[in-house]
């Protein structure tokens, strides 16, 4: 594999020009032919649920009142601005606007819903059929939308504002393109300050950093691309890709500048100490992120579409800054020559940092203390793992503030039904329809409202306020017709006019909740427990759809289900449990069969895993440490033990893999005591500097995330797996692996060569210490 990664070498340093232009061309292509990466964001946790998600099933059976998506609907609230009635005017004016959305393109339809109790406001509902595979046409038909608000002449006493799923969902993804942009700037700051602390020239921290952006603007644009496949791109993604190419493509970087700058120490010329480096360095770079890349396609296999919407845009962002590693890299290093370490030139014969070497003698010399005192330090910590508690099951569903959803959606809090605003949706079907006979709906309401979870209920013989008997409704329907087809205004002549405003439009409010056919109804409920999305609520799901199930049976319904944010954040649950239980022993088999191919052992994998498993659970501990313990809060975001345990150990092992083969080449020459403390002097400084670009990276990704609707989830996600790589590069790098491999000697590498190799080796030392012993035992006493 060596003889591969040196000929990439040459050919990189020989065509330096050629390499280079053919980055930029690719990354400048890139960012103008291809999508936006903010444009496919989508925070809302549920629709990365799979098909057979109860909820979702429950939100098809409910897909005669919204369509094939309940977030293909927008919503325009219409309010005074001094809380009086709605006057004629005004109610033109919400008129000609209803008229015009339905006429955008890719609208179904519009009309307007509801006049509120208090006469002061008016929902517009706008059907669309819009793409689900990234969010670019949301955002699009909103801004379309609300250019509307402009065109329809409102008087100046009318406010108007969009509401409901689709507008949060493009005011979120116009946020995310503002957060994205934050956490590359103030990490790409941070790495320089870092890396002109570590090399003290400009020269070596530009040729470090400069493949890494260049990856980044070409992964985001490709991964927008292939977003439309169909792979849902959480903000979280998004923010991760960032974080991961920028801060592993500065370690791979790191990688090769330090082991050039140690070649060129040693007397060799620089285009030759550039191959050599590619030629030692690269197999680890190549291993590093294969077991990155095998991690991240391991979630291939989760159901929750968060997970396996990681798997293939970080793959790509990982594999794209490998090429780059063995290409672009040696490239620039080959472009800057002599000058690249300018002005602090490496001198031959000068050894590499002390400090380290002092550090694994200590270790080498009582393993033992060492790996009890490294031991003890994490498993103190991996104690608080077992208090931690799930909660942010909602995402990013509320909309950011200031936004004008934000606006629409404090409207319909303001003056309609809390059931009219997020409602949980009851959703039962009838064989016969309910227009010829309406006493089930009577016997589902009784059973519905004996619940003591909801506040409040907009029913179908109750929609508006004002209750309709099952007889009436029958009557109405043979007199006035599908409700749906009215009005809002009542008419002055024909069956309408023969009845009561009040009736009127307390029947004309049943098309929110009876369907043209009579078939499906729903009850849309709000909570005692509050906000659907609050982990109260959640916690309610198995009730909810337990007293649904009563209601069924009681009025012979055909079909039910309960559909929602809170069924769909339950279902969120499930399934994030149930990936990190079914994932993570297919993650620690790849990874650990990629430990053995690189090293050759079946030893070293196991506890190279398992500190890597440990530090995992230390680093849980520390964020249920920071956040429930000193911060007071109820639990830490859901999403934490699985992203967490998939990043640290792939890359954790980044650094098991960069020490561990260098010590097997140190190996090779030197006994192992020796080989661990040339191998740590030398790879000291590099682990060090790479880990704190990391997890510097990934406090950026906290801080720049948090605030964000889904901050201090982010938050808590980037604290965690800064601890976690800070306690990898000083814990476990420094501590446990060195006195674990000094204390298992040669059977490290077994069943290797290397393995037989040092068992003669250790026969010959013992050999000879014997001697000596011998020697000072005979030898005469001085006179």
């Amino acid at each position: 594999m060596s003889s591969l990664f040196a000929a990439a070498g040459r050919f990189s340093v020989r065509r330096r020009w050629i390499v280079v232009a053919v980055w930029l061309v690719v990354a400048v292509a890139s960012v103008r032919l291809l999508p936006s990466l903010a444009g496919a964001v989508n925070n809302n946790n549920t629709q990365f649920l799979p098909r057979n998600a109860p909820s979702n099933v429950a939100a098809r059976l409910a897909s005669p009142f919204y369509g094939a998506s309940s977030n293909d609907d927008a919503f325009v609230v219409a309010a005074t601005r001094d809380h009086s009635p709605l006057d004629a005017a005004d109610l033109a004016a919400i008129t000609r606007l209803s008229i015009l959305a339905a006429r955008l393109p890719r609208a179904r339809s519009a009309r307007v819903i509801e006049i509120s109790g208090d006469r002061q406001a008016a929902q517009i509902e706008v059907r669309a059929s819009l793409s689900q595979a990234t969010n670019t046409p949301d955002v699009l038909f909103v801004h379309e939308l609300r250019a509307l608000f402009t065109q329809v002449g409102a008087p100046l006493g009318l406010v108007l504002h969009t509401a409901g799923n689709l507008a949060i969902t493009a005011d979120q993804a116009h946020q995310a393109g503002g957060i994205g942009a934050r956490t590359e700037y103030l990490s790409i700051v941070l790495i320089v300050v870092l890396l002109l602390g570590v090399f003290r020239s400009p020269l070596a921290t530009l040729a470090t950093l400069l493949p890494a952006v260049v990856v980044l603007l070409t992964a985001e644009p490709v991964v927008a691309e292939v977003a439309r496949l169909g792979i849902g791109i959480s903000s979280i993604t998004q923010l991760l890709l960032i974080v991961l190419v920028l801060g592993a493509g500065t370690d791979y970087g790191l990688f090769l500048v330090f082991r050039v700058r140690e070649e060129l120490r040693r007397g060799l010329p620089h285009d030759e100490a550039v191959v050599r480096a590619v030629e030692r360095v690269g197999p680890s770079i190549a291993f590093s992120a294969a077991t990155v890349i095998a991690a991240l396609l391991s979630l291939l296999l989760a159901t929750f579409g968060v997970y396996h919407g990681l798997a293939i845009p970080l793959a790509i962002g990982i594999v794209l800054m490998v090429l780059a590693g063995v290409t672009l890299v040696p490239a620039l290093l080959a472009l800057l020559g002599r000058a690249l370490f300018w002005p602090v030139a490496p001198v031959v014969g000068q050894r590499s940092s002390g400090a380290w070497g002092r550090v694994a003698g200590r270790v080498v010399r009582r393993p033992v203390p060492a790996l009890a005192v490294g031991a003890v330090v994490l498993l103190s910590l991996a104690g608080f793992a077992f208090g931690f508690r799930a909660s942010g099951f909602g995402g990013g569903i509320s909309a950011p503030p200031g936004s004008d959803s934000a606006k629409g959606e404090a409207l319909l809090v303001e003056h309609f039904s809390l059931a009219s605003s997020n409602p949980i949706n009851l959703v039962l079907r009838y064989s016969t329809p309910v227009w010829d006979d309406a006493t089930p709906l009577a016997a589902a309401a009784a059973s519905i409202a004996r619940s003591p979870l909801y506040s409040s209920l907009i029913a179908p013989l109750d929609p508006n306020g004002t209750t309709i008997t099952p007889g009436e409704l029958v009557v109405l329907h043979r007199m006035l017709g599908a409700p749906s087809l009215l009005p809002a205004t009542q008419p002055a002549h024909g069956p309408a006019a023969s009845i009561g405003s009040t009736a009127y439009q307390a029947y004309r409010a049943t098309a929110q909740v009876i369907t043209a056919s009579g078939h499906t109804v729903q009850f849309l409920a709000s909570l005692r427990a509050g906000s659907p999305d609050s982990n109260a609520a959640v916690a309610e799901v198995p009730a909810m759809r337990a007293n649904l199930a009563l209601a069924r049976m009681v009025s012979g319904a055909a079909a039910a289900g309960v559909a929602g944010d809170s069924p769909s954040l339950y279902d969120v649950r499930s399934a994030s449990e149930g990936d990190l239980v079914h994932l993570v022993p297919v993650a620690v088999l790849v990874i650990g069969l990629l430990l053995a191919l690189l090293l050759r052992s079946l030893v070293a994998p196991l506890y190279l895993v398992a500190s890597v498993a440990l530090s995992y659970l230390a680093s849980l501990g520390a964020a249920v440490v920071a956040f429930e313990v000193v911060g007071g809060a109820y639990g830490l975001s859901f999403v934490l033990p699985f992203l967490m345990f998939v990043f640290l150990l792939a890359l954790g092992e980044d650094y098991n893999i960069l020490v561990m083969s260098r010590i097997r080449e140190e190996a090779h020459e030197l006994a192992l005591r020796e080989a661990v403390v040339r191998a740590i002097e030398v790879t000291g400084t590099t682990v060090t500097s790479a880990g704190l670009v990391l997890a510097g990276t990934f406090l950026v990704f906290a801080l720049a995330g948090a605030t964000g609707t889904e901050g201090t989830q982010i938050r808590e996600i980037g604290i965690g797996l800064a601890v976690g790589v800070a306690l990898d590069t000083f814990v476990v790098r420094t501590v446990l692996v060195p006195a674990a491999v000094v204390l298992l000697g040669r059977w490290n590498w077994w069943p290797s060569a290397l393995h037989h190799r040092h068992r003669t080796l250790e026969a010959t030392i013992q050999v000879a210490a014997a001697s000596s012993r011998v020697e000072l035992a005979v030898e005469p006493p001085a006179t």
